[in-house]
């Protein structure tokens, strides 16, 4: 695919995704979203990638739904995605609740990090939400956004805010559509961490190295399959699981790496999964 909107990259063994239309705070389109997927889809079947990092290039991260696009929207009287069919299905097939706009980061075997370089609003918010752990800059401004246009809560985030921040807070942030900063979403849990605008890659990308360093490919996987699964279902179903993939997992080669770098207080040399 020739790529317009965004810019893949690699360091050691960690993808980025960057997007890339700074002269419009990297506002979304049917085009940045095609690209997008197809990008996660790419990372996610090499093997040599452990993790993925999705941020913006310039001062925002993705200020949301391209205001030219949304006039365009107003004008015809409809929406329009402006995506073709078929389009790239990173994480689909594995559970059916997955299989959705932006649900697809849940099915990802892959951890995947949000670099929040600056603002992010709608569509932009929800994709910093949809990633499995968010680095952001101080300073930086955020907003749900959608009620000032007359749309619903946008892609999921009616769904991620109240199990991130609680129904109080949740609340506030979708009915309002008021700005709010990253000091104020750090406190409330939605980011890790801040860094400085200067070092937020070299952090970030730190973190990732060192996370995938420590972690088997496998556990990292199944964790996050956990994680996301278990959102779903009851404790009893959650430890039934463990324990079927402790089972599992016991018998495989990097167990007993993991082990043996425990006790010898060494890094661990992971295999990954075996075929």
């Amino acid at each position: 695919m020739e790529l317009k909107t965004i810019v893949l990259s690699r360091q050691e063994n960690i993808g980025w995704i960057t997007l890339d239309r700074p002269h419009r705070h990297n506002a979304w389109t049917g085009r940045m979203h095609t690209e997008y997927r197809w990008a996660l889809e790419r990372f996610e079947q090499d093997h040599d990638i452990r993790a993925i990092v999705i941020t913006g290039s310039g001062k925002s991260f993705c200020v949301g739904g391209d205001a030219q696009a949304l006039e365009g929207h107003a004008s015809r009287g409809q929406y329009d995605p402006g995506t073709p069919d078929p389009m790239a299905q990173p994480g689909f097939g594995l559970r059916p609740e997955f299989d959705a706009a932006f649900a697809y980061h849940f099915g990802l075997t892959k951890p995947v990090i949000a670099a929040v370089n600056g603002a992010a609003a709608g569509v932009g918010l929800a994709l910093a939400l949809f990633a499995d752990l968010r680095f952001s800059v101080p300073d930086a401004a955020f907003s749900t956004a959608h009620g000032k246009l007359n749309f619903p809560a946008e892609y999921g985030l009616s769904w991620l805010l109240p199990r991130m921040v609680g129904m109080t807070r949740a609340n506030d942030l979708l009915l309002s559509s008021r700005r709010f900063g990253s000091e104020e979403a750090l406190a409330w849990g939605i980011f890790n961490g801040l860094f400085s605008r200067e070092t937020l890659a070299d952090q970030v990308q730190h973190y990732a190295e060192d996370l995938v360093a420590r972690n088997a490919p496998q556990a990292l996987r199944v964790t996050k399959y956990q994680i996301y699964r278990d959102l779903h279902r009851d404790v009893a179903s959650a430890v039934h699981y463990s324990e079927q993939q402790i089972n599992v997992m016991s018998q495989t080669p990097d167990f007993r790496e993991g082990v043996a770098a425990f006790l010898e207080k060494r890094t661990p040399q992971w295999q990954g999964e075996i075929e």
